[in-house]
């Protein structure tokens, strides 16, 4: 066969010609079984408990990074002939960006402490499958791809920018791809004319024309609602913290008191130690056949939060953002106590996610402009960024329903005639934040 089409619901007819050489090599790689995984992993984890729609795979995204990656090289090559010599291994690492993520994509890394972009240069430089097809496409580029998605690494930056950055392939097409599966239109972007407003500043990084300043600054802004309507929409941060309840309660228990398979057993009681082999074996099917399992014959402390997920009776969640870090640890401990009145775990069943966000960090890789004559921080030009520079905090009260009624009375009131959130307040998360999908 000289060349295949895949059919995206968002970039429609993506084509490639095994008479080009970093195609061919992409298509042996889609062919591999780690990248084959992805099908089995969930692009936004438990986001279809709220979000019907969100079933899309890890699978249709990387190829769609894959083409994004594809366009805007093609643009920069006119500006830069030399660049074209890294084809492949940009090619490579956009496809490859995400075969490390485990079961159930971000909701995973927050349940079994792990690192996805680790994994996926630990996959690039050891997995023989993806180094040998890497390695006889050009000497050095297993090394030279797990560089790039581990660390955000190459000697041109333009081309580890388009992998990793504030505004890289993957942001562009995860925005629009979770935006069409959920049913959200905040993160419609015009894709296209960002592509074409990238160039080159003189120091070799990638930057933006000015042309293109509106539609950044709409991409921005679309990101930022992305995270608050989708990502932290209050039923995501329930349905992520139950599972990080799930793999804390088991690995509480222990082997001698529930039942896991090899593969999971290891997973749970022995991550230090996982190979390759032991680590692409999880994925979403049997992450959820063990839910199922647990909900059926484990002990009633993981029965519980298995059966939330799995039937959808999720707890509730309270905004109490606008409350100092003190008003919510005491508004915790209410919430407990009025859960054990109920008959109810309240340790088991009421918990504070924490976390801060902003649209834009200016200290991590801030973009650009350059018109061919200056060079300017996209922070001094938009009065818009600055705004979303500036972080935002996040927190939710999670709680039975049985309480709801009670504890929105106590809330009410502390927002009513409590203090301000304390400003600058240092707190710790009573769980790892939700990192980008």
């Amino acid at each position: 066969m000289s060349g295949r089409t895949y059919h995206d619901p968002l970039h429609g007819a993506i084509r490639l010609e095994r008479r080009d050489p970093a195609e061919a090599m992409v298509m042996d790689l889609i062919d591999t079984a780690p990248f084959q995984r992805l099908r089995r992993i969930r692009q936004l984890g438990p986001a279809f408990l709220t979000f019907h729609g969100a079933e899309s795979s890890r699978f249709t995204h990387s190829l769609g990074v894959l083409h994004l990656a594809r366009l805007a090289l093609q643009h920069l090559e006119r500006l830069d002939p030399l660049l074209a010599e890294h084809r492949g291994v940009l090619y490579a690492a956009a496809l490859l960006h995400d075969v490390g993520h485990g079961p159930l994509s971000h909701s995973g890394e927050e349940m079994f402490g792990i690192h996805h972009e680790t994994w996926s240069g630990r996959l690039a430089r050891e997995h023989p499958a993806l180094r040998e097809r890497l390695e006889a496409a050009g000497k050095g580029w297993a090394d030279a791809v797990a560089e790039l998605l581990e660390h955000g690494r190459h000697p041109r930056r333009a081309i580890a920018a388009l992998v990793s950055s504030q505004l890289d392939c993957d942001r562009l097409d995860y925005l629009l791809r979770d935006s069409y599966s959920t049913g959200a239109s905040f993160g419609e972007l015009d894709h296209e004319r960002i592509l074409t407003a990238l160039t080159l500043a003189p120091d070799g990084r990638l930057a933006i024309h000015p042309k293109g300043l509106m539609a950044v600054e709409h991409y921005l802004v679309a990101r930022q609602l992305m995270y608050r309507a989708v990502y932290n929409h209050r039923l995501n941060v329930v349905g992520n913290w139950l599972l990080q309840r799930v793999v804390t309660i088991a690995r509480r228990l222990g082997p001698q008191r529930m039942w896991a398979d090899p593969t999971m057993a290891r997973w749970l009681w022995e991550p230090e130690g996982l190979d390759l082999a032991c680590y692409l074996a999880n994925d979403d099917v049997r992450t959820g056949y063990h839910l199922i399992r647990w909900r059926e014959e484990g002990p009633a402390e993981l029965a519980g939060p298995c059966g939330r997920l799995l039937d959808r009776r999720l707890l509730k969640a309270v905004d109490v953002s606008e409350l100092a870090c003190t008003e919510r640890l005491e508004l915790l401990a209410e919430a407990r106590r009025l859960a054990r009145g109920q008959g109810l775990d309240g340790e088991s069943c009421c918990g504070l996610r924490q976390r801060q966000s902003r649209g834009y960090d200016p200290y991590k890789g801030g973009l650009r402009l350059w018109n061919g004559e200056r060079l300017q921080a996209l922070e001094d030009r938009s009065e818009l960024v600055r705004c979303l520079a500036q972080p935002r905090e996040m927190a939710w009260l999670i709680h039975p329903r049985e309480v709801s009624q009670k504890l929105a009375v106590l809330v009410a009131e502390r927002i009513r005639f409590g203090a301000a959130p304390e400003s600058g307040a240092s707190w710790q998360p009573s769980s790892a934040p939700t990192t980008t999908p």
